[in-house]
């Protein structure tokens, strides 16, 4: 399993990339007496309303330039000096719930489901038919492989820098508990099961089921583990 956004790019993108505050603007006023907008802001222009998006440097001096003829007003600003925009979802083939937060430089494969308000930072990996349950957080460069379920308020911490730290790396088909914490670095092995509130402080063997604080090896998986842990691929389906 390979990184797709590597610490060094991470830490260049966000310290070149331009900050931003994202603003959101609708309006009503004398329409055809406004000067042109800025080129770097989208806008909507009705006979008597408007909305523009854009940044906020760039759209308050228009308002304010604009004043006298604006009549009723009101703004949303959506973050303050953003260096990650969110990711374009729009072509990704999973599911993803609204209310999930997720940044660029994400990589999300095939039939993975994000549920709401899961948050996903940059150069996170999420594999195929994996799903990221409600409120889960994966930090900078977390990396999740195929088939698994990270639980509802799980953490799995984030490592941007230094960058010669290694990430949080979740092999295939693990079972990642409600609240858990894997902290960074661990490593764990295919199969293995977290139990939910655990907070995991070293690698974990394949198969192997912990729990605890810190988290514990209390048994290798049997089968009935197996059935009572056994992910349902029709909620993946698209």
């Amino acid at each position: 399993m390979t990184q797709k956004f590597q610490p060094e790019q991470i830490i260049e993108y966000i310290a070149n990339a331009p900050k931003t505050t994202p603003m959101h603007v609708v309006f009503a006023g004398e329409i055809d007496q406004l000067t042109p907008t800025p080129d770097s802001v989208e806008s909507f222009l009705e006979t008597k309303t408007g909305q523009l998006f854009g940044d906020a440097g760039v759209i308050q001096p228009w308002l304010q330039e604009n004043k006298s003829v604006i009549t009723q007003i009101h703004c949303e600003i959506q973050g303050r000096n953003t260096g990650v925009p969110l990711l374009n979802i729009q072509n990704i083939n999973a599911r993803i719930e609204p209310g999930a937060i997720i940044r660029e430089h994400v990589t999300i494969d095939d039939n993975a489901v994000i549920m709401m308000g899961a948050v996903i930072n940059i150069g996170s990996v999420i594999g195929k038919g994996t799903m990221i349950d409600m409120g889960a957080v994966l930090g900078g460069r977390a990396t999740v492989g195929q088939h698994c379920h990270i639980g509802a308020g799980a953490v799995l911490a984030g490592v941007v820098e230094p960058a010669s730290a290694t990430p949080v790396i979740i092999e295939d088909d693990v079972l990642v508990g409600a609240n858990a914490v894997v902290l960074e670095g661990i490593h764990v092995g295919k199969g293995a099961v977290i139990a939910a509130g655990a907070i995991v402080i070293e690698d974990v063997p394949a198969n192997a089921v912990v729990a605890g604080v810190p988290a514990k090896i209390i048994k290798m998986k049997d089968e009935k583990t197996w059935h009572k842990t056994e992910l349902i691929d029709a909620l993946r389906k698209l």
